[in-house]
This record gives C-alpha cells, sequence and structure tokens, in this order.
C-alpha cells in the first residue's frame, strides 16, 4: 500500500496557515481504527535531493547553515519541488544552483516519507553521476549559507557514524545509493 491510499476523515478543520515553503494545520480526524482527535500536520510539497558522486569517486556534500538548528550540518544538495514540478527536474535544477555541478547520468534512488508523525513531505533521492564543472553557475538563493564539502564514501560513513551532524534525508540517501558506489 503506497503513500496516501487510506485517508483519515476530516471532521473539522480548526487551524490553517499557509508559509512561503509549506503549510500547518491542526484537524480533527476519524482515524481508520475509528479513534477520533486532533492532529497537527505540516504539509509539503516534498523535496528532491542528489547524492553527487565526482568523477574520482567522492561525494559533493554542502555544509550549510540551518536556522531551526542553529548551527551548521552536512547534507546532499536537494530542493523544494515547486508547484507541476517533476522531482528530476527540481534537483537537476538545485545541484546547479547548490554545487556548481551538471550531472551527465541520473539514477533513482527511491523515495521515503521524512517526518510521518507530523508531516507528509515525501522525499525523492537521485543518484547523480559523470559531473561537469559549470564555468558560469546559476546565483544560489539569497538565504543558503552552504560551503561545499569532498568526501570518500567512508570518510561520510565515518561521519555518520561518529554522530557529526548529517540530516537524515542525507543519511537515508547515502545508504540507497551505496550499492552504486565503487
Amino acid at each position: 500500500m503506497g503513500f496516501g491510499s487510506e485517508p483519515p476523515q476530516l471532521l473539522k478543520q480548526r487551524l490553517f496557515y499557509r508559509g512561503r515553503k509549506f503549510n500547518f494545520e491542526v484537524n480533527t480526524l476519524r482515524l481508520p481504527n475509528r479513534a477520533v482527535g486532533d492532529w497537527e500536520c505540516v504539509r509539503h510539497p516534498g523535496g528532491a535531493l542528489a547524492v553527487p558522486v565526482t568523477p574520482d569517486g567522492k561525494l559533493i556534500l554542502l555544509r550549510q547553515y540551518r536556522f531551526a538548528l542553529k548551527g551548521r550540518i552536512l547534507e546532499f544538495p536537494a530542493g523544494t519541488i515547486e508547484p507541476d514540478e517533476d522531482p528530476a527536474e527540481t534537483i537537476r535544477r538545485e545541484i546547479e544552483e547548490e554545487t556548481g555541478y551538471r550531472a551527465g547520468a541520473w539514477r533513482k534512488l527511491g523515495e521515503f516519507s521524512l517526518a510521518p508523525g507530523y508531516s507528509d513531505e515525501i522525499i525523492y533521492a537521485f543518484l547523480a553521476q559523470d559531473l561537469e564543472k559549470l564555468e558560469t553557475p546559476p546565483a544560489q538563493d539569497v538565504d543558503e549559507d552552504i560551503e561545499l564539502v569532498l568526501m570518500t564514501p567512508e570518510e561520510l560513513e565515518q561521519a555518520i557514524l561518529a554522530g557529526q551532524p548529517v540530516d537524515a534525508k542525507s543519511i537515508s540517501s547515502f545508504f540507497l545509493a551505496r550499492p552504486f558506489l565503487t
């Protein structure tokens, strides 16, 4: 059974907020098991992520400032899917903006929910290979504070196991990509 194939019954919408990147709602719901209660949900259009691999086998990660965490974390390039946009189109744009590289070969790794306890966000993960450096990369978004970090797959795995700050979507996507990394 896929995502969204067993929706609850909406009894009452109490609160709704439309934000720049996502929406927030509080609803009274009847769940499939007949339980009734109030639940909060972040409604997100989804995101696309790339595991970029250089010709010499290094992974391109971003050390990015995240205000909610009050610090910098390691993550793969990713972006929010725009209305009526295919996730593959999203990540092609984002990898160029965030890394300054273009990928010549793409492989879909899979999709997964990010935080199903309070959000409907789905991440679409891709492997990006045959990278070439762009002569003139597109401008980054004004709120992006990014430093490129190149790591071998072994270095990233050690960083994850050592507890360095790496976000969950990047950890999940790394392990989906691991069988394809030499």
